[in-house]
């Protein structure tokens, strides 16, 4: 048993006696009204996402759920194959279970998966990755006065602002939470 308040997303939660995997989860306070938990939870079996409003002090039983770490190996027309490191076993990740994480998925990326019985219910990238600009625009001279930010597109296609001094080529870090850049990698 949690409360409301530790949800967290890629949490596995039991909710009106349906498994769900927990989507977003923002702590909400109102000036002198009680504050709440607002949550999207994933149903595991539909599919579908629902809103959901709990009170800080209601409980959620969790199932019982391993972690354990994965390898990202390749995408191909049936999904996202990923490898077991203790067994060499690879396994088919549906689109829909790996969901946002795809826009900063690279080949040889060191994932966590979630399992309830035997089965990945929840992707999870690390929460900063190293990925290189395929492409932005150049910087504009005379334009210095104060911080310029400009779009850049990634190996991996997602697009993130950038500061105007970073180029094509370079390597950055990006917060996979946020998406936003972090800063360039050594």
């Amino acid at each position: 048993m949690i409360k409301a308040v530790d949800l967290r997303k890629g949490k596995t939660v039991l909710y009106e006696g349906q498994l769900y995997v927990v989507h977003d989860a923002q702590h909400v306070a109102k000036g002198n009204k009680r504050s709440y938990m607002q949550a999207k939870l994933k149903s595991f079996k539909q599919g579908n996402v629902i809103d959901v409003r709990f009170r800080v002090d209601d409980t959620l039983e969790v199932p019982f759920v391993e972690a354990k770490e994965y390898e990202f190996l390749y995408e191909d027309a049936t999904g996202f194959v990923i490898m077991d490191h203790n067994t060499y076993d690879q396994i088919t990740v549906t689109p829909e279970i790996v969901g946002d994480a795809k826009a900063y998925l690279t080949p040889n990326e060191k994932i966590s998966c979630q399992l309830l019985d035997g089965q990945i219910i929840s992707f999870e990238l690390p929460n900063t990755v190293t990925l290189t600009i395929a492409d932005t625009p150049p910087v504009v001279k005379g334009a210095t006065a104060s911080a310029q930010m400009k779009d850049a597109t990634l190996e991996t296609g997602a697009r993130v602002k950038v500061p105007g001094f970073v180029e094509p080529g370079d390597k950055i870090r990006v917060d996979t939470r946020t998406g936003a850049y972090l800063d360039r990698a050594k």
